[in-house]
């Protein structure tokens, strides 16, 4: 019993999740755990899941970096930001301080994202990538796209790997895709890329697609998403090595998904509410791109970015290591009728 554990994100969606099934969680033994928080409010609604609240402010190195030493935290799961890298840097300096002080492997896990590992920033799409393989780190270091703030997030996940693996850190760069399901937390209920879909499609009554050639991505159920988080902490509890550093990478997800079907889903749902003029989907023209910009509130040329691409990104590694998801892939196609239910009940505007 001699983790202590920091939690971040805990009022989002996918680190809600994870908190609200710690509870039944069949963890091994630790010491503490605790979830980073920014109000009072937040800290009460914390105590509900057995974790204990710290007050951070995120952007104050000496405030974080403190709260990690003095609390001898050993392992961290990141859930904040997949953009910038400073925060993470911070806190993996901060365990190697603890690793010095009390001689045990430390551990920190960084949430990125699927579109990390796709078309979206020329990683390769011609066959199946899997998490496991050992050039998956090579790859991520070559690869670059067209837009600067992906390549940025690509850069993160490297610089959390090298960062670590410099300071004696065992590192694992968690890979969530399409979430769907609703968040089991005390904040956000709802996913990115699913209420992307609504949003645009109740601007422009139509749901569009942005590609002609039918791309597929990887999908997850919100529970087996923490489920994965769960999994992964379990063996570090445990102090069984699983795969880190260049060989930490895991996508969470059972399989993948056309974008077309889902799009034809939440088409039909949406219809049958009304909010679109009918479940067809069309291909945007240039002119629908911008409108779906306007709604999306970005350039026209991030549109396909938020709601299409190519991610042939493949999940072995977390079934290696025991994570059984209750939901197959297909699933989310189903499921479109109670997503789009659960988004436009909390889709702000």
């Amino acid at each position: 019993m001699s983790q202590n554990i920091l939690i971040t994100g805990g009022s989002g969606y996918l680190g809600g999740t994870l908190l609200a099934c710690w509870k039944d969680a069949d963890l091994p033994p630790y010491k503490k755990a605790f979830a980073a928080v920014r109000t009072e409010q937040q800290a009460e609604q914390i105590k509900n899941y057995n974790l204990i609240p710290i007050i951070l402010d995120m952007e104050d190195e000496s405030i974080v970096r403190k709260a990690i030493i003095d609390n001898e935290i050993t392992t961290i799961f990141f859930l904040v930001d997949a953009l910038g890298s400073r925060k993470q840097v911070i806190m993996i300096e901060a365990l190697a301080e603890v690793k010095e002080k009390l001689g045990r492997e430390v551990h920190f896990l960084h949430t990125t994202g699927a579109k990390m590992f796709s078309s979206h920033v020329g990683h390769p799409t011609n066959k199946p990538l899997l998490d496991t393989d050992p050039k998956v780190y090579d790859i991520q270091k070559e690869s670059r796209g067209p837009f600067n703030i992906m390549n940025q997030a690509l850069q993160t996940n490297n610089i959390v790997i090298e960062t670590s693996e410099n300071h004696g850190v065992r590192s694992y760069i968690f890979v969530p895709c399409i979430v769907y399901g609703e968040g089991r937390g005390f904040g956000n209920k709802i996913s990115i890329q699913t209420v992307a879909i609504v949003q645009a499609a109740k601007a422009l009554r139509r749901v569009y697609k942005t590609r002609s050639d039918n791309p597929t991505w990887p999908v997850c159920h919100v529970i087996d998403n923490a489920a994965l988080y769960l999994q992964i902490l379990c063996h570090i509890l445990a102090d069984e090595e699983i795969g880190f550093g260049k060989q930490g990478y895991y996508l969470a997800s059972p399989g993948s998904v056309a974008w077309d079907d889902l799009y034809s889903a939440i088409a039909k749902a949406l219809a049958k509410r009304n909010v679109v003029d009918d479940e067809h989907v069309k291909e945007a023209d240039g002119e629908a791109l911008q409108k779906m910009g306007q709604a999306l509130k970005c350039n026209p040329d991030i549109v396909p970015v938020l709601l299409s691409g190519c991610c042939t990104f493949t999940g072995v590694h977390g079934k290696e290591i025991g994570w059984k998801p209750q939901f197959e892939a297909k699933h989310i196609l189903g499921a479109a009728e109670a997503e789009v239910e659960l988004i436009l009940k909390h889709m702000k505007g």
